[in-house]
């Protein structure tokens, strides 16, 4: 079966994911993955989407047409084989939280103390929250830790970070949770 990664992009206002999984739910699609979030005031949404009748954007990418009259950017992608399978990744989640006054290089400089120890980042949002005068940077990141790798060991990387940002970083636990 193929399967395409779909984005949509554009201002927010209601309704666009009721109007995306319309045409997607009229073609017989099923998503096998989605995020959706609002940054800054532009909707995004990313889908993993399959159809066993359709075998080339071509088939559907005019299906579309509406939501991009309405000034959202559709763009559809065809997935390599194996581009929809989640890798089993080994090890355990947890989610570390970084609270600050926004400057830049905050997610760079956190990221790359991760990277630099084969820390798999699995998701990663920010935030601008507060007020004009007192506005608070905060980010959230899903990680995987190896097995043998502590939360308090991850902690210990984030203490000259933490002075360097003049941030807030705390690292927890996540078990998860099986539906």
């Amino acid at each position: 079966m193929q399967y395409f990664a779909l984005t949509i992009i554009g201002r927010d206002r209601p309704g666009i994911v009721s109007q995306v999984t319309e045409i997607l739910y009229r073609d017989g699609f099923n998503i096998a993955d989605s995020s959706c979030s609002i940054l800054g005031g532009q909707f995004s949404m990313i889908l993993i989407i399959s159809n066993p009748k359709i075998t080339s954007k071509e088939q559907f990418a005019d299906d579309f047409a509406k939501l991009e009259e309405s000034n959202l950017s559709v763009f559809i992608r065809t997935l390599k084989p194996g581009g929809e399978e989640r890798p089993e990744l080994e090890g355990h989640l947890c989610m570390i939280s970084v609270y600050g006054a926004d400057k830049p290089g905050i997610v760079y400089q956190v990221a790359k103390e991760l990277g630099d120890r084969q820390i798999n980042i699995t998701d990663l949002n920010t935030k601008l929250i507060g007020d004009e005068k007192r506005p608070v940077y905060v980010m959230m990141i899903e990680a995987i830790l190896p097995d043998e790798v502590e939360i308090e060991t991850v902690e210990s990387w984030m203490v000259e970070l933490k002075q360097k940002l003049q941030v807030d970083i705390s690292v927890r636990s996540l078990l998860a949770v099986e539906l």
